[in-house]
C-alpha cells in the first residue's frame, strides 16, 4: 500500500495514514465503512476504541468517514483492536466453500492398511470421513489420547471398540460418539473387515494423522 507524506505534528508518524484530499488519493481503498462497522459490532465506543489503538477520538472519527486513510502499520493495529484481519479491514470476503462432496469426489487414501475417503469439505471444524477397517489388522500398540471429540457409525460388518478399560461390539446401525481424551482403539471384529462413518473435531489432522489407525509417523502429538 502507498502512503503519503505525514503532516507535520500528526500523532503517531508512520502508523497516521495518510490525507485523502490530496494528489492520487483516489486510487486509495477505503476502509471508513469497515471500521466503523467493526467498532459497533465490538460494542466499543469511539473513546474506547481509540485508546485500545493508540489513538485520539478526533483521528480515529477522521477514519471512520473517509477524511484519512490509515497506512499498513496502523491497519495491523486496529485488526488487532477489532479481532479480526487485515483482509476483513479492507472488505475483502473469502471464497464460499462448497457444501457437497459428490460421489466419486476425491479418491481413496491408504494409512497402515486402512483405507478413507473424504466425506466432508476441507478447512471445517470437523472432519468427516468414509473408513474401511481391514480385517485381523493388530490395533494393540495405537492406543489413542487427544484433544477433541469422535463420533462412529457402522456401515456394515462387526467393529471392536475400546474405551478405557471397557470393549464394545458394535454391528451395522450402531454408533458411538466419544471424548477423544478416553484412550480408545478401533479394530475389526469379522472376516471382510468394517466400514464405517468418521467425524472427528480435529480440524489439522490429515487422512494418514487420524487416530484411526495410523502408523508411527502419522500418530498425534
Amino acid at each position: 500500500m502507498t502512503t503519503g507524506p505525514t503532516p507535520a505534528g500528526s500523532e503517531g508518524a508512520d502508523r497516521q495514514g495518510v490525507d485523502r484530499t490530496g494528489p492520487g488519493a483516489e486510487e486509495l481503498p477505503t476502509v471508513a465503512p469497515q471500521l466503523r462497522a467493526l467498532r459497533r459490532r465490538t460494542g466499543l465506543t469511539l473513546e474506547a476504541a481509540a485508546a485500545r489503538a493508540g489513538l485520539s477520538p478526533a483521528h480515529l472519527s477522521r477514519l471512520e468517514t473517509g477524511r484519512r486513510q490509515p497506512s499498513l502499520p496502523l491497519l495491523l493495529e486496529l485488526a488487532r483492536t477489532y479481532g479480526t484481519t487485515v483482509s476483513e479491514l479492507l472488505g475483502e470476503t473469502p471464497a464460499v466453500a462448497d457444501p457437497i462432496v459428490r460421489a466419486g469426489g476425491p479418491g481413496a487414501r491408504e494409512a497402515d492398511g486402512w483405507t478413507y475417503w473424504q466425506a466432508g469439505g476441507s478447512g471445517r471444524g470437523m472432519q468427516a470421513l468414509r473408513v474401511h477397517v481391514p480385517d485381523g489388522r493388530s490395533q494393540g500398540e495405537l492406543v489413542r489420547v487427544h484433544p477433541g471429540e469422535e463420533w462412529l457409525y457402522v456401515l456394515k460388518g462387526r467393529l471392536r471398540l475400546h474405551l478405557g478399560e471397557t470393549e464394545y461390539l458394535l454391528d451395522p446401525g450402531d454408533s458411538a460418539h466419544f471424548d477423544s481424551l478416553t484412550p480408545h482403539r478401533i479394530g475389526a471384529a469379522g472376516p471382510g473387515g468394517a466400514d464405517l462413518l468418521f467425524v472427528h473435531t480435529l480440524l489439522q489432522s490429515s487422512l494418514a494423522g487420524l487416530c484411526l489407525g495410523a502408523t508411527a509417523t502419522g500418530r498425534h502429538p
